[in-house]
């Protein structure tokens, strides 16, 4: 996409598995650069939260399909500058769809080619100027991979469950750590070994391990990729 001078619109994807710490820097990131942002997870888990209150399995792929062409997904700006609001027809379902049951069930439909091309062209309409920092698992490699910048986050499934676990015990929700290791373990074996879009890094990208780093050094390190290219 480009403006009608031509001018191209930077993209800076942010790839990684879940608790790499994808959306705090996604954020920040945006939020320095002046960019809009696109939680890509926060589609594939509202499509996910849809179908599980429609009672559909999520094995039927034509059910899924379909539920992933009617849901409207908004996303609603904080005017208070906390967390980003997420809609699902017409439904605030921010605090439902970052659980990791809703997370597991975004993981098994983003394994569907037809929901993928279902969403990936409303991922696309994200891209305008000044810039767009697109966060999520096949950002750099799938939806974005013309992006001239790209960086994958990673860290170790015990730290990554950690951060999980502070984050949704902080919102209330009744979680242990085991489950949530091994919920976060079975994710990424089969983000890794799906057959559409496995979770990898994109050629090039800026591999960035998170584990015992504070965010202000993650962050740093990211915006360098972008400020080099002036």
């Amino acid at each position: 996409m480009t403006t009608r001078s031509d001018k191209p619109v930077p993209v800076l994807t942010i790839d990684g598995p879940s608790g790499s710490g994808k959306g705090t820097i996604s954020r920040a990131v945006a939020d320095a650069l002046g960019w809009h942002l696109l939680d890509s997870g926060a589609l594939y888990r509202a499509v996910g939260y849809a179908a599980g209150m429609e009672g559909l399995d999520l094995s039927d792929a034509e059910a899924v399909t379909r539920c992933a062409e009617t849901t409207r997904i908004t996303f609603r700006d904080p005017k208070d500058g906390g967390e980003t609001r997420v809609l699902v027809n017409g439904h605030d379902a921010t605090d439902e769809i970052r659980t990791e049951t809703c997370g597991a069930a975004a993981s098994a439909i983003a394994a569907i080619p037809s929901v993928r091309t279902a969403l990936f062209e409303k991922q696309r309409s994200f891209r305008r100027l000044p810039g767009l920092v697109a966060d999520g698992r096949d950002m750099g490699t799938v939806v974005f991979p013309e992006a001239p910048f790209k960086v994958f986050l990673t860290a170790s499934a015990d730290e990554r469950a950690r951060r999980r676990y502070k984050q949704l015990k902080e919102k209330g929700l009744n979680v242990t750590l085991s489950s949530l290791l091994r919920e976060i373990e079975a994710r990424d074996e089969r983000d890794a070994n799906r057959k559409v879009a496995p979770l990898r890094p994109a050629a090039g990208a800026l591999i960035v391990d998170t584990t015992g780093m504070p965010v202000s050094d993650v962050v740093a390190r990211v915006l360098a990729v972008v400020h080099r290219a002036g």
